[in-house]
């Protein structure tokens, strides 16, 4: 009897460790799982062929710069704020500025800490710092009224914080989850990952502060974010909110449905837009990396 019960308490401090060495290793190394930054060079250059734009270097403090890029059209009637998912860099995601500038409206696309040309160490608070400081230096140029929030995947959550702070002209949210703790409990789910996760960045409590205008776009068949999570969001602020479902579309790919730039053109209220895809993200393809 003996053997058995300290077989037994052997087999649970076994596996006390093993889950505690998993917590342990996730809390630590989440920055890693959670963001997959592409680091560029201080002399590298931007190219987007036909896409007029300045670049900035924004100095929140000293060690801390933030790189972005403004995309001009003539004449523009406003600014969309485009808040990038967790991958990359924006060399790769300023091309999908010309989904807004074909409606005039001109597009600031900037790097979280640690993503491109920008530095300094990432945390949820100083990111959302970070996101206000460059929103109150677009609202010295511009009118709120005038400026449109978008979040795409993990911007999402910052975008809606950001929203919820301020007085824009509408939030776009592009295939956002309820929370990321909630979204990384789907692979973890024996993990208490609201108490380990250092950015559960809960688009949930922030998105029932927002007072304007509210579009969800989301596809149906998204793996990685599923469309309930959007669906669940929609509820909370539902005055506010319209859920657009794209029918069929994943995770990464929403811009190559025509369904999405047609959405995008109602948003827009340019309903009598003709579709060009010349003029759209519809052909990019995801690189496979």
């Amino acid at each position: 009897m003996n053997f058995v019960q300290d077989y037994l308490i052997d087999i649970v401090i076994v596996f006390t460790i093993i889950y505690l060495g998993i917590s342990i290793a996730v809390y630590f190394f989440q920055d890693y799982i959670l963001f997959r930054p592409e680091k560029l060079p201080k002399e590298f250059n931007f190219d987007y062929k036909n896409l007029v734009f300045d670049e900035y270097l924004v100095e929140i403090k000293p060690g801390v710069k933030i790189s972005g890029l403004r995309f001009k059209c003539i004449n523009p009637k406003g600014v969309v704020f485009y808040l990038k998912g967790n991958s990359k860099s924006i060399k790769g995601w300023g091309k999908f500025a010309i989904d807004f500038l074909r409606y005039d409206y001109e597009v600031i696309m900037i790097d979280y800490r640690g993503y491109g040309k920008s530095t300094g160490i990432r945390t949820q608070k100083e990111i959302n710092e970070d996101l206000q400081l460059i929103y109150n230096k677009i609202k010295e140029k511009v009118d709120e009224k005038y400026i449109i929030l978008y979040g795409r995947s993990m911007g999402s959550g910052f975008a809606t914080k950001l929203a919820s702070m301020n007085s824009p002209r509408m939030l776009i949210l592009d295939a956002p989850y309820y929370s990321m703790s909630k979204t990384t409990s789907r692979y973890l789910p024996f993990l208490p990952m609201s108490w380990l996760l250092k950015f559960p960045i809960p688009t949930y409590k922030w998105i029932k502060y927002v007072k304007c205008p509210i579009h969800i776009l989301h596809g149906t068949k998204d793996k990685l974010i599923p469309f309930s999570s959007s669906i669940k969001l929609a509820t909370i602020n539902s005055y506010l909110s319209c859920l657009h479902p794209i029918i069929g579309g994943g995770h990464n790919n929403l811009h190559n449905f025509e369904s999405y730039h047609k959405t995008l053109s109602e948003i827009f209220k340019m309903d009598n837009l003709d579709f060009n895809k010349e003029l759209s993200s519809i052909s990019f393809t995801r690189k496979k990396r």
